[in-house]
């Protein structure tokens, strides 16, 4: 009989040693120290030697496992990516985020290059396991410009699909502003329950039918071009009513927390736990692995493993899709009749081209949890799989029995990954949805500079960046697995990822500082026919001289920058663009859907 997991969070590199460059503590965070920060937090040691050399690799070293270094960079030579406003214009992520706005905005928080420091330990512990099941990876490189595109991917597949969007891309979205004037989200996967709320608040039938079609595709067109009598409606009403009127409804509202608030709640936790299952008789620590098929290689280091994969949206299925790029056979498992996703417009030869930018090349298996014959086969697939990885709702695994002790009875050597919302690290937390999360967490601050009302971005930036947790916790369960030789439990949230995301923000305001960046940061510059970026160290220069581009064409005045030493690079405005822009030649490809399919965000070799 298996006992439950221990309770205690465990390090898998507790025996290695990490070397990277040191900082300019003036300077800016640099990605290599984003990366060695996290692989501290998994607990490699700093290396006393160091990495002298500013642009030099991270450097993993310890018993048992040869060098493995990870090289990042903002982007290709001669691209003009040398930070990350440069990197947020060209890969699509300030197009996606102002779409709410209706024109190009840069995110005020370090977005692409805390992606990259998650995608740089993902392919240093891909490494770590490679070499311990017999490929002998040395050497990992990834850069900003990759964590860009894959954090748009969804858009670019939208974009490049045989048929038009479900719903209007145009300005306007969330919050809602009370009659007080606070701000608040509104969440509900329900139709009878947004008609319900609105109807309650007496809003007008034709704006409450109007409004749900952008409301519920928001997630997929990062904006939600309301009618203008539901923000009406909420404004004649105080905050009571409308948490009354929400609960009466079956929807959830959540008024938006500032960084100070999030700041004294916070736990200090780390993003993601990772806990030994005790069950069963285990092999013995350091056994060689078992034959697979097929054999791992350098370049597909997780090759002859299996993912079970029970994932809804974007969380659990973009981790597994990053599994899969490291060579794992993921198994997707569908309720019967397949994941309604598929069919979500717009679609590349049949197919929805969102559902297949994060679930291209599994397998799938259907299968209704509700039935126990069902179950039980689900536990027996698990018996051969190597990991199970879901983001069902809290407490509906343990209710299925298909929770990490269950299934360590039947494989004691499991890795048993949950990406949920909220870790149960939050008290009367609402949905655990990306944008509930957001403005409970003060996202919604940290990602508009001073002088800006607070607002959630409607770019999934935690979806994406909690899937890219879930990724990085199951691969540092897999080296803990080799090592050790025992099943793990890893639990990662959207909430981890939003404090990864806010916390330079609230070490600004645990410093006594403004948390936020000041007005007009991040802001693209209008030409005469589109939109430049300067450099963050740049942004001064180039806005003294913002009137005069804005009469020359964007080459014209990006040349202009150039002569007077300021960096700057053109905003990408249409996604579709991507595939022919010269700073990320020959990087968009299609996959066998015609769907367009952004490069794999690290080499190993």
């Amino acid at each position: 009989m298996a006992s439950p997991a221990s309770t205690q969070t465990v390090r898998p590199l507790d025996t290695l040693r990490c070397g990277a460059p040191r900082p300019d503590p003036s300077g800016p965070p640099q990605l290599a120290g984003l990366v060695a920060d996290r692989l501290r937090l998994l607990g490699a040691r700093e290396d006393p030697a160091g990495q002298p050399d500013p642009a030099g690799p991270v450097t993993l070293t310890g018993a048992g496992f040869e060098p493995v270094r990870a090289s990042v960079t903002w982007g290709g030579p001669g691209s003009g990516l040398v930070d990350e406003a440069t990197v947020q214009a060209a890969t699509g992520v300030m197009a996606v985020h102002g779409r709410r706005d209706g024109s190009p905005r840069g995110l005020a928080a370090d977005y692409a290059a805390t992606a990259t420091a998650v995608l740089a330990v993902q392919g240093l512990l891909a490494g770590l396991v490679g070499q311990a099941r017999g490929a002998a990876v040395s050497r990992v490189t990834t850069g900003a410009d990759r964590a860009g595109l894959l954090a748009v991917s969804q858009y670019l597949a939208a974009a490049g699909a045989d048929e038009g969007e479900a719903a209007e891309l145009a300005p306007g979205g969330p919050p809602f502003t009370a009659a007080e004037g606070t701000l608040f989200e509104l969440e509900t996967l329900d139709p009878g329950a947004w008609a319900a709320f609105w109807r309650a608040l007496d809003a007008p039938a034709d704006a409450m039918r109007a409004g749900w079609r952008p409301f519920q595709f928001r997630y997929a067109t990062a904006c939600a071009p309301f009618p203008p009598a539901l923000h009406t409606a909420t404004r004649a009403h105080p905050l009571a009513r409308i948490r009354q009127a929400a609960g009466l409804a079956g929807a959830e509202v959540c008024v938006l927390h500032t960084l100070a608030e999030r700041l004294a709640e916070a736990d200090g936790a780390a993003p993601w736990s990772l806990r030994p299952l005790e069950a069963g008789s285990l092999p013995a620590a350091g056994a060689a692995p078992a034959p697979a098929t097929p054999r791992p290689t350098p370049a597909r280091p997780l090759a002859g493993l299996t993912v079970l994969e029970a994932g809804r949206r974007i969380q659990a299925p973009l981790a597994a899709h990053l599994l899969g790029l490291l060579g794992a056979e993921i198994v997707r498992i569908e309720p019967p009749g397949g994941d309604p996703l598929r069919g979500m417009p717009p679609a590349c030869s049949g197919v929805s081209a969102r559902w297949l930018a994060l679930n291209r090349g599994k397998k799938a298996v259907e299968i209704d949890i509700k039935s126990g014959a069902d179950r039980r086969r689900l536990r027996d697939m698990a018996a051969q799989a190597d990991v199970f990885l879901h983001n069902w709702a809290p407490g509906r695994a343990a209710e299925l029995r298909l929770d990490a002790e269950d299934l360590a009875r039947a494989n004691p050597a499991l890795v048993y990954a949950y990406t949920s919302g909220w870790a149960d690290r939050l008290g009367g937390a609402p949905m655990g949805t990306d944008f509930m999360v957001q403005a409970r967490t003060g996202v919604g601050e940290a990602v508009r500079p001073e002088g800006e009302p607070p607002a959630p971005s409607l770019m999934t930036l935690l979806d994406v960046l909690g899937g890219l947790h879930g990724a990085e916790a199951v691969l540092a369960g897999l080296l803990l697995r080799e090592r050790t030789g025992r099943g793990v439990r890893v639990d990662s949230s959207l909430l981890g990822a939003a404090d990864t995301l806010t916390a330079p923000a609230l070490a600004r305001a645990a410093r006594g500082e403004d948390p936020r960046r000041p007005a007009g940061f991040r802001r693209p510059l209008p030409t005469a026919d589109g939109w430049i970026a300067p450099a963050d160290a740049s942004a001064a220069g180039a806005a003294a001289a913002g009137r005069a581009l804005a009469a020359l064409p964007t080459a014209e005045a990006l040349a202009r920058l150039e002569g007077l030493g300021l960096a700057a690079t053109a905003v990408t405005t249409d996604l579709s663009d991507l595939h022919h822009d010269p700073r990320f030649a020959g990087s968009i490809s299609r996959d066998a859907h015609g769907a367009p399919a952004v490069p794999d965000p690290w080499s190993l070799v």
